[in-house]
């Protein structure tokens, strides 16, 4: 069973249709027992990171997720979810993410000519290792919609990569941890080969 984490962020629905499109019968819910149960678990979103932190806290999640995480039950963060998953975020100075991976989210610089946020589709270069992107070629086409994107402390859990003013750590991984900074979910063929990917661990 696929659970999709219902932390009234945006999003959640495209997430939805996805899986089902793959032949999944996903659950969306914030019940820390059906969570606990689940084989694998999505935290998708769209928002800002320290209002979301505060319903991560407010639904009692913040234990349940690191949890799931260290027992290596596979989970993956979407957009915001990738942010949750770090440590902190200049998004919201003072708010502590869940710290399942080490790095923290940072502002899109500004630079002339260059519109912020970032929407649209840009190509990532794949790390060869990454169990995410099995299968998919290099330079492939991925769908972003961000100001904020990762420093990941530890290179070797940068998956994929891409730039936009500077170079952005688009998508991570370690062990059972997975996020990306695009959404796969709009991001056609390949997006959903990489949900697919995520399915098949």
């Amino acid at each position: 069973m696929i659970a999709i984490v219902d932390y009234d962020a945006g999003n959640i629905k495209s997430v939805e249709k996805a899986l089902q499109y793959l032949g999944e019968e996903p659950v969306v819910t914030r019940d820390a027992g059906i969570l606990n149960q689940a084989d694998k678990v999505i935290v998708p979103g769209v928002g800002a990171f320290g209002e979301a932190m505060g319903k991560m806290c407010q639904y009692d999640l913040v234990d349940v997720l690191r949890n799931i995480a260290a027992r290596e039950t596979p989970i993956l963060g979407i957009c915001l979810g990738l942010h949750l998953f770090f440590q902190s975020s200049e998004e919201s100075t003072g708010v502590e993410g869940l710290s399942l991976l080490p790095g923290r989210i940072v502002k899109i610089p500004d630079q002339e000519g260059i519109k912020i946020p970032h929407m649209g589709w840009n190509s990532i270069q794949i790390n060869p290792k990454s169990k995410l992107f099995q299968g998919i070629p290099q330079d492939s086409y991925v769908y972003f919609v961000h100001s904020y994107y990762l420093r990941a402390e530890r290179p070797e859990d940068v998956a994929a990569t891409t730039n936009y003013v500077v170079n952005i750590h688009a998508a991570a991984e370690h062990g059972n941890v997975f996020a990306t900074q695009f959404h796969p979910e709009k991001s056609g063929e390949v997006g959903l080969q990489i949900l697919k990917n995520f399915i098949d661990f």
